[in-house]
């Protein structure tokens, strides 16, 4: 999402609706940017503080995402954290990533850096965090090792100076109420429910949001953010050229990327398909994932990736293709075809398998 007013405004009415509908009190998290917009108004930092200001919402403060918006888009975590109204935070995570081709990928894979743990203690030097979480997704390490990430944190969380001046909590608001210019709204509420925004994944459809069911007054700039996020998820995750002002090298670097996730989950969730495929499976699932997106989750990426690997003619070896022909049919089973080009082409499969 730029940093922007439009995109601001459409957020702030997301968060009102969501609010309206919550029986808890909502926070959102800080994105790990992967990219600059071109024409931002803002900082990372004044974004969100305009966000609480006007809806009262939560923070839920990510020190790693912070850190990967220092390495990709050059920011400051000191400045953000100085930006922030640090009074609205309701829990903190701290994650481990790394660095390839001059970008940090959030993987939640890895260990958390030193760099992190050196925001984390930014942080505490402005706040006492209300709890901080270890993200940590997959490939997790033995126990002894993940301890002492735990430790690590603990004693960033014991060594930082007692905050000079502790914020006062703003008192509880109802959600949707608007506060007074110039105040710093939280819902202080003990044991609030700490909700993440959404992922970017690269089988995510581009949208902007829910839609109010009231005269929504942010149409017109909802629908130029639609617009805007539709082209750079078509870039991403779709082949398509990059859109105007963006950084072409750096989009591709992420949408190389997105599609080794999406072998990586697809290896996990399929695992038959490495094993029939051999050193053709990660190759060959790039390739297919170019230029398309995935449609209805991981288990739907395999089965496509299968029809469209045998609608080319692959593989090679013939006891691979059996292996995989059959592989496809005791998992498609007999379907009568859709009205979409994907039903049509594996409906042409089935029957050119059928015939052998």
């Amino acid at each position: 999402m730029p940093r922007t007013r439009d995109a601001l405004d459409v957020l702030c009415e997301n968060v009102r609706i969501a609010q309206d509908a919550l029986p808890v009190p909502l926070a959102v998290e800080n994105i790990a940017a992967l990219v600059n917009w071109p024409g931002e108004e803002m900082t990372e930092g004044q974004f969100l503080a305009e966000l609480v200001e006007r809806t009262g919402v939560r923070l839920l403060i990510d020190v790693a995402n912070l850190h990967t918006n220092h390495v990709n888009r050059n920011e400051d975590p000191a400045t953000a954290l100085d930006e922030l109204p640090v009074e609205a935070i309701a829990y903190v995570h701290v994650a481990g990533g790394v660095e390839r081709d001059g970008v940090w990928h959030d993987t939640h894979a890895h260990p958390v850096t030193q760099p992190v743990l050196d925001v984390l203690a930014e942080l505490c030097a402005r706040v006492s965090p209300p709890g901080v979480l270890l993200e940590r997704d997959e490939d997790f390490p033995a126990t002894g090792e993940l301890a002492s990430e735990l430790d690590a944190i603990r004693t960033v969380l014991k060594e930082a100076p007692t905050p000079a001046a502790l914020p006062t909590p703003a008192p509880f608001r109802a959600p949707g109420t608007v506060a007074p210019r110039g105040t710093a709204a939280a819902v202080a509420t003990a044991g609030a429910t700490a909700t993440a925004g959404p992922a970017a994944t690269s089988g995510a459809t581009a949208t902007s949001g829910p839609t109010s069911t009231a005269t929504d007054t942010t149409a017109p700039a909802r629908r130029r953010l639609a617009v805007a996020q539709t082209a750079l998820l078509s870039a991403l995750v779709a082949g398509t050229p990059a859109p105007e002002g963006f950084d072409r090298r750096r989009l591709l670097v992420q949408s190389r990327a997105l599609a080794a996730k999406r072998a990586s989950v697809v290896a996990k969730i399929a695992p038959e398909l490495p094993d029939i495929l051999g050193e053709g499976f990660r190759p060959g699932f790039l390739g297919y994932a170019r230029h398309r997106p995935m449609r209805h989750g991981y288990r739907q990426d395999a089965m496509d990736f299968a029809v469209h690997l045998l609608a080319e003619g692959g593989p090679a070896d013939p006891d691979a293709r059996r292996r995989l022909t059959q592989w496809w049919r005791d998992r498609a089973g007999p379907k009568p075809p859709g009205g979409g080009p994907a039903h049509r082409l594996a409906h042409a499969v089935r029957r050119a398998l059928h015939r052998r």
